[in-house]
């Protein structure tokens, strides 16, 4: 039951981030681009996800279970450390100039879009480089 939820999720998910304009590389750079031509609608496409997210991690928060039945937990790491910091750089390059986050480029890959093909590949060489080369150092106090 929990891959039908899983599956479920996903293609909501997906289907809501091809409905928002966010596996449209041209549209999130245009939003990025506060010089340019500003585009502000994926604000409103983020905005709304905050506003359900607030509501959903506070019903979630009461839950010892997903709807599934498996159980999970809600984080409660607070640290803002050097690993957050460099990611959340690293992802805001990444995204700037790629036009994609993760989820975004993966249901753009479906689609076929070459650009997220590309996208792909080099978020998964970044990963690869952290996991091999950079995760010890980003640990160390």
């Amino acid at each position: 039951m929990s891959a039908f939820f899983a599956l479920l999720s996903g293609l909501v998910f997906g289907l809501g981030l091809i409905a928002g304009g966010m596996t449209d590389p041209a549209k999130v750079k245009g939003f990025l681009d506060l010089i340019g031509p500003w585009d502000p609608s994926l604000a409103f496409v983020m905005g709304g996800a905050i506003l359900i997210g607030v509501f959903a991690f506070a019903a979630a928060r009461h839950r010892r279970t997903s709807w599934s039945g498996d159980l999970f937990e809600i984080p409660t790491n607070t640290v803002i450390d050097r690993r957050l910091l460099l990611g959340g750089v690293l992802f805001g390059i990444g995204w700037g100039i790629g036009g994609f986050c993760p989820g975004p480029a993966l249901v753009a890959l479906g689609s076929g879009l070459r650009e997220a093909g590309l996208f792909v590949v080099a978020m998964l060489a970044g990963m690869a480089l952290h996991d091999r080369y950079l995760s010890g150092w980003l640990t160390r106090p």
